[in-house]
């Protein structure tokens, strides 16, 4: 209990470090009904004090389940903190006929796009920042959409594995019926999180943690591992080769996610022109 006291004063001192240093009057952040954004609502809610954090639901019609609603509704009450509704659906079908779009991950990606619009004009108009809901395991396989879920500020629980998320959603007392879901990022009806990677969490976890204990995170994502680094990182996590592959395979081509878009190197070369 003493290890995840200190964790969550660490982030609720990040937080208010954060926001002060920004010069902002708190955060928006969007409560899906999910663990990894109750956790972030609550943290951010003990950091700041209730008054400083707004909250957007964004449900998608046929697509989010009532359930989910209602949690993130009753979640919000129940930590005493401002709350709106607004459905995407609309927006999204507008984007859709504009575009043309005819289903798959591209038209997917168009909902948590459409919901970073919705938090950012809240936070602009607030003078607030957008508090991320993304966790350290979403973040190194890539499993989130550039410029959508994220696209934020600031990543309370960036440093947390899934897995970690969940003893932290424990310990906060997060109500049971938000951490026993299957975690969905409700891109399509009936998705789930680990259904679509191919792989459950605590796999992946396992996997990630090993990469990382064994200081290869950048050889994975340079593209750069041997059979013999495989053969390590699967023996580590006690896993089967196929989903160290797997893994290894999502770490590296989500590289481009992780890093500030990079420019073609042209200083030298202007100066050397000028001579």
């Amino acid at each position: 209990m003493a290890k995840w006291d200190a964790i969550v004063e660490r982030i609720t001192d990040f937080i208010k470090n954060f926001i002060h240093k920004a010069g902002a009057d708190g955060v928006v952040v969007g409560v899906s009904g999910g663990i990894d954004s109750a956790c972030v609502a609550k943290l951010c809610t003990m950091a700041l004090g209730r008054e400083k954090v707004f909250a957007l639901v964004m449900p998608e019609k046929g697509v989010t389940p009532e359930g989910d609603v209602e949690d993130a509704l009753n979640l919000c009450d129940e930590l005493g903190i401002d709350r709106k509704v607004i459905e995407i659906s609309p927006a999204v079908s507008a984007i859709c006929k504009l575009v043309g779009c005819d289903g798959g991950i591209p038209f997917a990606n168009i909902k948590p796009r459409v919901r970073m619009i919705l938090l950012y004009y809240h936070a602009n108009s607030m003078n607030r920042l957008v508090a991320g809901t993304g966790n350290r395991s979403e973040l190194l396989a890539g499993y989130f959409t550039k410029y959508g879920d994220g696209g934020v500020d600031f990543l309370p629980i960036g440093e947390l594995y899934k897995t970690e998320v969940f003893q932290l959603a424990r310990h906060l007392g997060i109500p049971d019926s938000i951490v026993n879901k299957k975690p969905s990022a409700r891109l399509w009806s009936g998705q789930t999180d680990e259904e679509e990677m191919g792989i459950s969490y605590s796999e992946l976890d396992s996997i990630l943690m090993a990469i990382e204990e064994l200081g290869l995170l950048d050889r994975v994502e340079k593209g750069e591992l041997i059979g013999e680094e495989l053969e390590k990182i699967a023996e580590k996590s006690k896993s089967e080769l196929k989903k160290v592959e797997l893994v290894v395979e999502m770490v590296r081509n989500s590289a481009h996610k992780r890093h500030i878009p990079p420019c073609a190197e042209i200083r030298e070369l202007l100066r050397a022109c000028e001579k």
